[in-house]
């Protein structure tokens, strides 16, 4: 009974007014803090950075308080200039804290390097779906004696015949020698 009588006591109140006041406090003065050590309402706006060399892209940054990570040399687009920024994170003009890093996709120096896939005694059709897939162009096609109608006898990439797992650069143009189907 006196568990209960001790619940509706002017001291139990007045304990939890205190602990109510104090929470109050602690939370009006937390949210205060937080938004004087985060900056809250500061911040900078990500300029496009689409196109430009590495060497703008620093200057621009460096005057903004931002940092830049080369995450990725993207695909080859010659559209671009060599090492220019094809991608970034966040995107133009997002609002973002100074010292933040942007992520910088760059273009590479080159169409990269890939594998020839096997695909000779395999039909035009097939290889062409595989050469394709891989970025290669179909060139010149010449039919010679074989058994094998619309096979791949052999293919080539300037005049130069290709073996399976030869490297070519992306967006070669490979042609082709294949059967008429005639002995």
């Amino acid at each position: 009974m006196t568990f209960l009588r001790f619940l509706f006591s002017k001291y139990f109140f007045k304990h939890i007014f205190y602990i109510l006041v104090i929470v109050l406090f602690a939370t009006f003065f937390g949210i205060l803090a937080l938004s004087f050590i985060t900056d809250h309402g500061d911040y900078v706006k990500v300029p496009d950075l689409k196109g430009k060399t590495l060497d703008s892209v620093a200057i621009e940054l460096d005057n903004l308080d931002l940092k830049y990570i080369i995450l990725d040399s993207g695909n080859y687009n010659p559209n671009y200039k060599i090492f220019s920024v094809l991608d970034q994170q966040p995107k133009f003009d997002s609002k973002v804290k100074e010292g933040r890093k942007i992520y910088l996709t760059i273009n590479s120096s080159d169409f990269k390097m890939v594998e020839v896939p096997n695909v000779i005694r395999t039909t035009i059709r097939q290889a062409r779906k595989s050469l394709e897939s891989l970025g290669f162009i179909i060139g010149e096609i010449e039919y010679i004696d074989d058994i094998g109608k619309d096979e791949v006898i052999s293919f080539s990439y300037e005049g130069k015949e290709l073996k399976p797992g030869d490297t070519l650069k992306k967006t070669s143009v490979i042609d082709f020698k294949l059967g008429n189907g005639k002995l």
